[in-house]
């Protein structure tokens, strides 16, 4: 599973060829949650509230490459990385 991103100790990661809707995984101190790329909520899992705001503004600014990796993964290509938080 590809890093695509890395900020504040969350580990951002996307699946190549992975279920529907478009999604990607985060990972932070061994709590694990997916987040729906279009909508920005939790699909599945939990996080502590600031990391959880912090996932969720990155994934509203970055949406449109977080698509273009999800339609990468889709086709088994190489996934571009995406700037972290700052």
């Amino acid at each position: 599973m590809p890093e695509i991103s890395l900020f504040f100790g969350i580990r951002v990661t996307m699946y190549y060829e992975d279920h529907q809707p478009p999604h990607f995984h985060a990972a932070y101190n061994g709590q694990k949650v997916l987040i729906d790329i279009m909508k920005g909520r939790v699909l599945r899992g939990a996080f502590p509230t600031r990391q959880l705001k912090f996932v969720l503004a990155w994934c509203e600014i970055h949406q449109d490459e977080l698509m273009q990796d999800w339609e990468l993964a889709k086709d088994n290509l190489p996934l571009n990385k995406i700037a972290p938080l700052i």
